[in-house]
């Protein structure tokens, strides 16, 4: 390792270069889902780079085929000059969820990656110290993970991915499981440890839907289009640190950025009407009703006649772009809004649905629901055919098993579970994971 990093500080050469990355999740002979296609990303020493895109974009599959967790289904990834496994060695990653052992101090959790190394245990102990010092968890050598909150938690594995000396940080939202004043000071203090040449990296590659997290910290912001994930703009942040979010060219920036990410791809739909991905395969994502309901009321009393820029709509509610997004895309899926741009505005069926007494709004998302989500459409009409009038979720959880991830399955079906029940189109039966066209109650 220490021979890959001299090299690049001698040549400068690219600490990442990844060409042509494909990834498909599918079984069997079926086609599966594109979640990347023909991916090309460079990461030079000294940058920050972000990757930003919406969820479901193949961000996360991208880092995780970087740091060799998974095997892309086509494509080079090479790290350091290393190809294949070997990129391994030149990377650390820190996860958006703390993945410490419970058992272990938080010295133990840090030494981990020492000692798959074979480390000699005099250096391993030397080399942890620093690193717990060096992210401000001095004094906490010998506390259990459940001693501690949940952003020095997050420390710990930003100390661990630190310790075995990367020659590139990937960070996967590493800030999006704190709340909002720790990922503040977390992002803060990673930032100082950066610009002061204190950390023994050369450069940091992260994943996030936060605009503002990627404004704030990056060099280079990739966006991401989904269905497939490809990198659609590159926008270079020369904006000076510490950067200030009410400066006029921050904001300007993150209201570029919605625009860029909202938009929609220039190829036709694949019918008349249909918005990109609104297949039986789409991922969802899991918004409530009353959420929705509430995004609608406070589009119609915005100043501009039921419409609202995205940033300042944000900015207004006090929400970031990873929690707006959902509801504004979750809106414009189910035609109660639509969005152009940078902005978003009522349709006149959203108009009308802000309108409506509690009944008739049922009924209307009722009648949007089944036009309009092909998968709750599926769900209906099975229980319909059906003598019984019902379905395990299971069946339709593993047809969506074919098209995404597992977890994203679930998410889809929480989704589902949630607006059907709503509508009253279909039930759910929890004790047995089962649907059926039983009266709910």
């Amino acid at each position: 390792m220490t021979m890959t990093l001299e090299r690049a500080a001698q040549t400068d050469a690219p600490l990442v270069d990844v060409k042509g990355l494909r990834h498909v999740y599918g079984k069997g002979a079926g086609a599966g889902l594109v979640v990347l296609d023909d991916v090309n990303l460079t990461l030079r020493p000294n940058e920050i780079v972000g990757l930003l895109g919406r969820s479901g974009s193949g961000k996360s599959t991208l880092l995780r085929s970087i740091a060799g967790l998974i095997t892309p289904t086509a494509g080079t990834v090479m790290v350091s000059d290393m190809p294949g496994d070997a990129a391994a060695h030149g990377v650390s990653m820190v996860f958006q969820s703390f993945a410490l052992f419970p058992w272990l101090t938080v010295q133990k959790n840090v030494e981990l990656g020492l000692e798959a190394q074979g480390v000699p245990a005099d250096i391993r102990r030397k080399r942890t110290l620093a690193a717990i010092d060096l992210i401000g968890l001095d004094g906490f050598e010998n506390a259990y993970p459940k001693e501690l909150s949940g952003g020095m938690r997050q420390r710990v594995g930003l100390a661990r991915a630190l310790v075995v000396q990367p020659s590139v940080l990937l960070m996967d939202e590493p800030f999006s499981s704190l709340d909002v004043l720790t990922a503040e000071t977390l992002r803060t203090d990673l930032l100082d440890l950066w610009n002061e040449g204190r950390m023994p990296i050369r450069s940091i590659l992260m994943v996030t839907h936060n605009i503002e997290e990627a404004v704030l910290m990056c060099d280079r912001i990739l966006v991401f289009s989904s269905n497939p994930g490809r990198v659609i703009g590159e926008i270079k942040v020369e904006l000076p640190q510490p950067r200030k979010r009410l400066d006029p060219a921050f904001r300007a920036m993150v209201d570029d950025l919605y625009a860029r990410m909202t938009a929609r791809p220039s190829e036709p739909a694949a019918r008349e009407g249909a918005l990109p991905g609104a297949g039986l395969g789409m991922a969802l994502t899991h918004v409530s009703t009353n959420t929705l309901s509430g995004m609608i009321e406070a589009l119609a009393g915005s100043s501009d006649n039921g419409a609202a820029e995205l940033g300042a709509l944000g900015r207004e509610l006090q929400m970031e772009a990873n929690e707006l997004l959902p509801i504004a895309e979750t809106l414009q899926l189910m035609r109660f809004a639509e969005i152009d741009g940078r902005v978003i505005r009522l349709t006149a069926a959203g108009r009308r649905y802000e309108a409506a007494a509690i009944d008739a709004r049922k009924q209307l998302f009722a009648q949007h629901l089944l036009a309009y989500v092909p998968l709750a459409a599926h769900i209906r009409r099975v229980l319909d055919d059906r003598t019984s009038h019902q379905a395990p979720a299971s069946r339709f959880r593993d047809e969506l098993e074919d098209f995404m991830s597992e977890p994203y399955a679930q998410e889809t079906i929480d989704a589902i579970v949630s607006w059907g029940r709503y509508a009253e189109i279909f039930a759910y039966h929890e004790d047995d994971d089962r649907f059926s066209l039983d009266d709910p109650a």
